[in-house]
């Protein structure tokens, strides 16, 4: 049985969220840990946190994924921002630690039109930060993204020179989003284009350091550095695409997070039962 979930609101409290993963037949799921879409976060209480560890434990899903949110900008030349990003990712490296969730996932953030090298370095850093203060309880896991102008992230071979500099700090992962590679050239339509794109990430990265999978269609076309995302099998990567990335030996065991649109053609339970059926179960 592969570990398939999505992408759940915290609304009402951290614990409701694990309600809303059981609600959808999540046996793993992603949260934000705070207001996605500020910079200011309301304090965690223990109470909140041991609500949040117990709920989760009774439920039996595993494992819970954070996302970072989406302000914080690791690769930034603002010097307000960066220092405002190394923030943030210390402080929800402490509220994983806190929820007693293993992974937190980042975007590597934007050059904003700056020396792409420089900012490859000011990434390095500003997560470097958070997996210092991790103290090996969290794992930050680094996401590939979709190629689009002045990102960071977008090549293995990018995101292995970022982990090889942050883990000078301490361990990080990678987080493979399906919607972003294919946007940034990687074909995933078929069995063996899978298959090389997987052999490729091995070969530069290495698959042990491959945590979680972000599965999501795309309307991008093949290279299009688009970061569009899309139902399962409705977008350009199609069924036998996603077939190819969930029943794949070196893939299949890893926790599947859909986050996938929700609206009058789908919601997170019909995306979570159709990866179920194209996975043949």
């Amino acid at each position: 049985m592969i570990t398939i979930g999505c992408h759940v609101s915290i609304a009402g409290s951290l614990a409701q969220a694990v309600s809303r993963a059981k609600e959808r037949t999540c046996t793993t799921f992603q949260i934000f840990t705070s207001n996605p879409r500020g910079w200011k976060t309301k304090p965690l209480t223990e109470e909140d946190a041991a609500a949040f560890r117990l709920a989760v434990a009774e439920s039996g899903i595993a494992p819970v994924v954070a996302h970072m949110p989406y302000l914080p900008n690791p690769a930034t030349p603002r010097a307000d921002v960066r220092e405002k990003t190394v923030a943030a990712i210390e402080g929800e490296v402490e509220r994983c630690r806190m929820l007693g969730i293993p992974y937190l996932v980042t975007h590597l953030g934007s050059s904003l039109g700056s020396d792409a090298a420089a900012a490859r370095e000011r990434a390095i850093t500003a997560i470097g930060r958070g997996a210092d203060a991790s103290e090996g309880e969290v794992m930050i896991l680094l996401e590939n993204t979709a190629g689009t102008k002045n990102s960071i992230g977008t090549t293995f071979e990018e995101i292995a020179a970022l982990m090889e500099g942050v883990g000078r700090q301490g361990p990080v992962g990678v987080c493979f989003d399906t919607c972003h590679a294919f946007a940034a050239g990687c074909d995933l339509r078929t069995a063996e284009a899978t298959d090389a794109v997987v052999k490729h990430l091995d070969a530069v990265i290495g698959l042990s350091r491959l945590k979680v999978i972000h599965l999501n269609d795309t309307i991008s076309e093949l290279d299009g550095r688009r970061d569009r995302h899309e139902h399962i099998g409705l977008g350009r990567i199609g069924v036998e695409g996603i077939r190819s990335v969930v029943t794949h030996p070196a893939l299949h065991d890893l926790p599947f997070i859909c986050e996938t649109p929700v609206d009058d053609r789908r919601d997170d339970y019909g995306n979570i039962a159709c990866v179920r059926k194209i996975a043949g179960e």
